[in-house]
């Protein structure tokens, strides 16, 4: 199998120059963080970080700080499980931001585990947080950006939406929904002219994806992508930000998959 290399990192280009921005579990070094630092450097104004682990947050916050030192960054405690936590980082992010017109839902829960020896609460624990999280934070976000008749929201999604793997009921059926969710929620959104899309990656290879799988797995996993690799989380981001952007102005409930293993 031939492995074409990742290509150099893409510099900013302004496609968010004016814009705040709200993100979901965006602490750590995943596609949130990512997607965090891609933010900035594309130019937004003024941007919000959550997370439900304080510390990872505060690091996260000071990292972005030392790089990007002239603009706007905050961070905030949240876990999308609790409707409280969900409407304090909404109230908190639309207050410190001036109003949010981004919000990017990336917080989600995965696992490995055979549906016969499944709980109740496994599965209920990732549904919970992976599209009842999205949903809370969608629902939210909606009140305040349909009256202003204009923002975007941007949700993660998986390619396990679209394709079966073992061990992985309870996360791809989760993922699947973010995707159903997103295409209804899109055609309700868009009357009040607030744009709502999705991307699904494949395997994006991070330190907590490789604490949470067997090397070997993902090593096999990657090999069956078009590269022959998995994607780097700055890859995704990039899409996200499009999603984000005013290029995609006619994008509605649209899943873009970031993989040539669809379905």
């Amino acid at each position: 199998m031939i492995t074409i290399p990742a290509p150099p990192y893409v510099p900013g280009h302004g496609l968010l120059k004016g814009k705040s921005i709200l993100i979901t579990a965006a602490a750590g070094g995943g596609i949130g963080f990512a997607t965090a630092r891609r933010c900035l450097e594309e130019g937004c104004r003024a941007l919000l970080i959550s997370d439900i682990h304080q510390r990872r947050l505060d690091e996260a916050v000071a990292a972005l700080h030392k790089d990007h030192p002239d603009q706007e960054i905050h961070g905030k405690l949240a876990n999308v499980a609790v409707e409280a936590d969900v409407q304090a980082l909404v109230d908190e992010a639309e207050q410190k931001l001036g109003g949010v017109d981004v919000l990017l839902n990336n917080a989600g829960l995965g696992g490995s585990k055979r549906v016969v020896d499944m709980s109740d609460e496994e599965w209920h624990k990732v549904l919970d947080i992976t599209l009842t999280g999205t949903f809370r934070m969608t629902r939210a976000m909606l009140k305040c950006m349909q009256p202003r008749g204009r923002g975007a929201i941007v949700n993660n999604a998986s390619v396990l939406g679209w394709r079966g793997q073992k061990e992985q009921a309870h996360y791809a059926a989760a993922k699947a929904g973010v995707m159903a969710l997103t295409r209804c929620s899109a055609l309700e959104a868009a009357e009040f002219g607030v744009r709502i899309n999705a991307v699904s990656p494949s395997i994006v290879f991070h330190d907590h994806l490789r604490k949470s799988a067997p090397e070997a797995l993902l090593n096999e996993l990657a090999s069956r992508e078009a590269f022959g690799r998995g994607a780097e989380a700055w890859e995704i981001a990039n899409i996200m930000v499009f999603l984000a952007s005013d290029y995609s102005s006619y994008l509605v409930g649209e899943v873009i998959s970031a993989s040539s293993q669809r379905a």
